[in-house]
């Protein structure tokens, strides 16, 4: 890959990463309400579950969604519903005083599953390998551009964790945590909008 398309394609995946949609904001609500350490395997999970994707869509998976439409209307409903499911989830979260030390946020294979049923992601592996992937690189470039994205996306998505939890302190009150959950959950929720009504 030429260097100026490598730093392009760098340049992506850090402005697709860092930038608000459902996966950020849940890692937000999950630093405020777990901290940051129990919210790292939702952020690995995230970064290695999007490079699996991005690999499924270099080889071919991306060309069904393309080859029928009502496929990926369906993926959005999916997706829409259970981002509506997780928004009721923060909402609804217990606060810290009251959660059990053994409350669960987000586990590796549960943010990694996510990613499939995500319209952003899907969006965002389309986009990279439809714009950034060589003419003839086969799936060696395919897993070397998704191996780039995870190692850019992981560092991207916790800046969010680390924001939550510099909130955590902040937000020792009941009804400030409260109106933080309530808050994300309806950012949740409004990130649907260009996701399913485009």
């Amino acid at each position: 890959m030429p260097p100026e398309t490598l730093l392009a394609f760098l340049t992506y995946a850090f402005l697709t990463s860092i930038t608000p949609g459902p996966n950020n904001t849940m890692l937000l609500a999950s630093g405020v309400n777990y901290g940051f350490v129990r919210s790292l395997p939702h952020v690995l999970g995230i970064s290695i579950g999007f490079g699996v994707m991005v690999v499924g869509v270099g080889a071919g998976l991306g060309r069904l969604f393309e080859d029928d439409p009502s496929l990926y209307a369906a993926l959005r409903i999916v997706g829409g519903a259970y981002l509506l499911y997780l928004a009721w989830q923060i909402a609804t979260a217990a606060p810290m005083q009251d959660a059990s030390p053994n409350g669960r946020p987000f586990g590796f294979w549960k943010a990694a599953g996510f990613q499939w049923v995500n319209p952003k992601a899907w969006i965002m592996a389309i986009g990279a390998i439809t714009a950034y992937l060589p003419t003839g690189g086969g799936m060696q470039a395919v897993v070397l551009l998704a191996l780039l994205f995870a190692l850019v996306n992981a560092p991207s998505v916790t800046v969010w964790v680390t924001f939550g939890t510099t909130l955590r302190r902040w937000l020792t009150d009941l009804r400030h945590l409260r109106v933080f959950n309530v808050s994300m959950a309806m950012m949740l929720v409004l990130s649907l909008y260009p996701l399913l009504f485009r």
